[in-house]
């Protein structure tokens, strides 16, 4: 390391999440529901997916208004002011519009005037995509305090007579202020974001973009819905999931006996199960939600992270890992201090 690369690390400002907050629609779709929808079970959909129940937006409901919600309470755990906020990261694949952002319309409904905005398209890892973007901004110097947040949903894009894909994805959003701190010691300690588009078709949306717009063809067949190969999907998520948190945790040189949490993003409980044998972890240390919501995509983790410190699974002190997968692929990782 350069004079200049240690000079850099040692004087940098540290990043800390002082709220967070999530918030998930009232409409609880169950897997009796299910049962009368298309040709499935409850045992066929817990055995192989470990959901019981998800949340499910109505009508008029967007991802700004779930955000929104999610917001109130994160900001009000940080005990900041909308015009505090410097930046506002979404991500989201289910956005208000094409145009403009998300994040667009949840700064004007909040009245943070003095924040610029971003939406991130990384599916599943959009939040840790945000928080590795938070993170980096705050190092820099540039800002002092980021709403980081992941919303998504689902339901909309979502083919409910497709019995492979409509029971396993919710709605819902959740939130996290990330603060400027000189305790280099605590807060966000690593990062680690990589993607392989090699992989794209194994899950993605094929209309609705520039390459194929919508048409009433398509839509006629379908095509604007998730589509996804389950199996492939399946074993590209444990290896990368295992990468994702391996680098983390040597860049924060900790290793995998220190955690005191693994907060996966909730896909599928065999997914988090392999994961947490992957990395020799009980499944004591990990957190999961997955049976009362589903996959809400970017949501799941940080609906976790703010479920697993209001339920004090984590304690001041505690070292948490938090891992993720999505279409792209993209996947992540984040080390954090309490």
């Amino acid at each position: 390391m350069s004079d200049f690369e240690s000079t850099e690390h040692n004087n940098r400002f540290g990043a800390v999440i002082t709220g967070t907050g999530s918030f998930t629609p009232e409409k609880v779709l169950t897997n009796a529901d299910l049962e009368k929808m298309v040709e499935t079970t409850d045992e066929w959909i817990t055995t192989r997916s470990g959901i019981k129940e998800r949340r499910i937006a109505d009508k008029e409901t967007a991802a700004s208004d779930l955000s929104f919600e999610a917001t109130k309470k994160a900001m009000a755990e940080a005990k900041i002011k909308p015009e505090e906020l410097d930046l506002i990261l979404i991500g989201t694949v289910t956005p208000d519009y094409l145009l403009p952002s998300t994040a667009c319309i949840l700064q004007d409904r909040l009245g943070a005037k003095n924040a610029a905005v971003m939406d991130i398209v990384a599916a599943c890892s959009g939040f840790l995509y945000g928080l590795s973007v938070a993170q980096a901004f705050i190092y820099s110097g540039k800002y002092k305090t980021i709403l980081v947040i992941g919303v998504e949903v689902l339901s909309k894009i979502t083919n409910w007579n497709d019995r492979n894909t409509c029971v396993l994805f919710g709605d819902g959003a959740g939130a996290a202020i990330v603060q400027r701190t000189q305790e280099n010691n605590k807060g966000i300690l690593a990062t680690y974001l990589c993607g392989d588009g090699s992989l794209a078709n194994l899950l993605h949306i094929p209309v609705g973009g520039t390459r194929t717009p919508l048409t009433k063809e398509n839509i006629d067949k379908g095509d604007q819905y998730i589509k996804m190969e389950g199996s492939e999907v399946f074993k590209s998520a444990v290896r990368s999931m295992e990468d994702a948190a391996t680098r983390a945790l040597k860049e924060a040189n900790i290793s995998a006996e220190q955690i005191d949490l693994l907060i996966p993003h909730q896909a599928n409980i065999r997914i988090i199960e392999a994961t947490a044998k992957r990395l020799k972890m009980p499944m004591e240390k990990v957190f999961v939600n997955i049976d009362k919501y589903g996959n809400t995509s970017s949501a799941s983790i940080p609906i976790a992270l703010d479920e697993a410190r209001k339920s004090g699974r984590i304690k001041p002190g505690d070292i948490t890992l938090l891992v993720a997968f999505g279409a792209g692929f993209t996947w992540g990782s984040a080390v954090i201090r309490w």
